[in-house]
């Protein structure tokens, strides 16, 4: 079989073998590699390069393409299209494959053979004037793999670390897509990293992770809440930092982006009854209840403890959970009320921007009132005998319980009892349970968020005092 244009004829990929002369064969990428280099054994010193990709044609076919060469062909090629990009490919050599080594690293696919590209033989094109092109894009919404094949991310969380290192499927809808981020190896090469929150029927918050800038650009043009993914072949692993199960895209993963399948479907279907439900709000906050167990957290700092170990850390704390016993020295209430409280949107908790109405996490525009709810979102300075921590956030639920009040409560106090209520807590010796994190600007202040905060008992407050190495167990 052959697809015909008006200047050329194509080979389709399934009668592809490598007795055939100058094939030309078009499809649509599916999967990319990025570039890497290697020692070249007949030049020494010198590198080779090299990158990959997975074209299709076809609903059963599809076929790996290897392209090695100088560093200025090999990365022009590369960055001349994109996973999703209709390419022709003019006079590739056809190789049969050893499936059986080659696939430890690359896609599974259903030909015997594989396409190489050379630099003074081959071309590549990205082609947009075929009337292949609208065949070919349907495509990208056909899984690889069995659609019925996949675990539930519930299945991958109940089987833990009897799943460790295995390569698997997962089919799940896109909860959140993190900012890329940058850095630099041992070696002195660039690296990048993007973590991407799934979640379905069987689970709200399971981290997949991208390495590769590839998948990284893919992830970045997920919706959330609104995409569904079908990964095949991506690697589990059982995070021994972080305590839990994650998926990583590796270079063998292929990615479909909002699957056309039945599974797909009823997945589709979870995603929008949640959000017009709540449903799914509420497992968001029951989550978020259970993930942050205050009785976990024992370590015991100073404000001067704190800030030391955020200097030393060179910008790259990891979030430091603990206790501080001090109080509360800035507490504005009595104030405007526009100050202490926002709208946050009603499926993911997110602040709303208020003056486009919309989420800044998720991205929704509300049309009424009925898509928000009011919450505290308060700025508190912290204080003990060693300094203060500036413009905390005490908020939500935290501050209800804090305030003693909720937020429709606290809209019909007077500014008399909402002074008040300021001093019944200012200047109060509290137990301050906390979460400090560091934002980009944090040479300016550290990112504290209080996730409790009661009056303490002298008694134990005092003992506190008598070790002050920095993380001491509570009493």
């Amino acid at each position: 079989m052959a697809y015909s244009s008006s200047t050329r004829d194509f080979v389709a990929l399934s009668d592809l073998h490598p007795n055939l002369a100058r094939p030309n064969v078009i499809g649509v990428v599916i999967g990319k590699t990025d570039v890497r280099s290697f020692p070249d054994r007949k030049n020494i010193g010198s590198e080779r390069y090299t990158f990959s990709f997975t074209i299709r044609d076809s609903p059963t076919y599809f076929i790996n393409v290897n392209s090695w060469g100088r560093e200025e062909y090999i990365r022009s090629l590369s960055e001349s299209f994109r996973v999703g990009d209709c390419v022709t490919i003019e006079n590739p050599l056809v190789q049969s494959k050893e499936a059986e080594r080659e696939e430890k690293f690359n896609p599974t696919t259903p030909s015997g053979y594989k396409l190489l590209l050379s630099e003074n033989h081959s071309v590549v094109k990205t082609s947009s004037c075929y009337e292949m092109d609208t065949k070919l894009l349907s495509l990208l919404h056909l899984p690889v793999k069995d659609p019925q094949d996949y675990y539930s991310l519930g299945d991958i969380i109940a089987n833990g670390q009897s799943l460790d290192g295995r390569i698997l499927n997962v089919l799940a809808a896109v909860m959140s897509v993190g900012e890329p981020k940058y850095f630099m190896t041992s070696d002195k090469r660039k690296g990048q990293r993007c973590e991407v929150k799934l979640y379905d029927e069987t689970e709200i918050s399971f981290p997949i992770v991208c390495w590769d800038n590839e998948s990284i650009q893919l992830a970045q043009s997920w919706i959330p809440r609104e995409t569904v993914i079908f990964a095949s072949d991506v690697r589990i692993n059982f995070d021994k930092f972080r305590n839990c199960m994650t998926a990583t895209v590796i270079s063998k993963t292929i990615i479909t982006t909002n699957p056309e399948t039945a599974e797909a479907n009823v997945l589709f279907s979870f995603i929008k009854e949640s959000a017009q439900s709540g449903g799914l709000q509420d497992k968001m906050e029951e989550q978020s209840k259970e993930s942050v167990n205050l009785e976990t957290i024992g370590d015991v700092y100073t404000v001067e403890q704190l800030k030391e170990k955020a200097l030393q850390s060179g910008g790259k704390l990891e979030p430091v959970y603990g206790i501080i016993y001090g109080y509360i020295s800035t507490l504005d209430i009595d104030d405007n009320a526009s100050k202490v409280i926002r709208n946050r949107c009603s499926i993911c908790r997110f602040i709303v921007n208020e003056m486009s109405n919309t989420c800044t996490f998720c991205s929704d525009v509300f049309s009424d009132s009925k898509s928000t709810f009011a919450s505290f979102d308060i700025l508190v300075d912290l204080t003990d005998h060693t300094g203060t921590l500036y413009s905390c956030y005490l908020s939500d639920c935290v501050a209800e319980e804090t305030l003693g009040c909720t937020v429709h409560e606290f809209l019909t106090l007077t500014e008399d009892k909402k002074t008040a209520l300021k001093w019944q807590l200012l200047l109060e010796q509290s137990k301050i349970y906390f979460k400090v994190t560091l934002p980009p600007s944090w040479r300016t202040r550290l990112k504290v968020n209080v996730l409790s905060c009661k009056l303490a008992d002298p008694a134990e407050a005092s003992q506190s005092l008598l070790g002050k190495g920095t993380g001491n167990k509570r009493l």
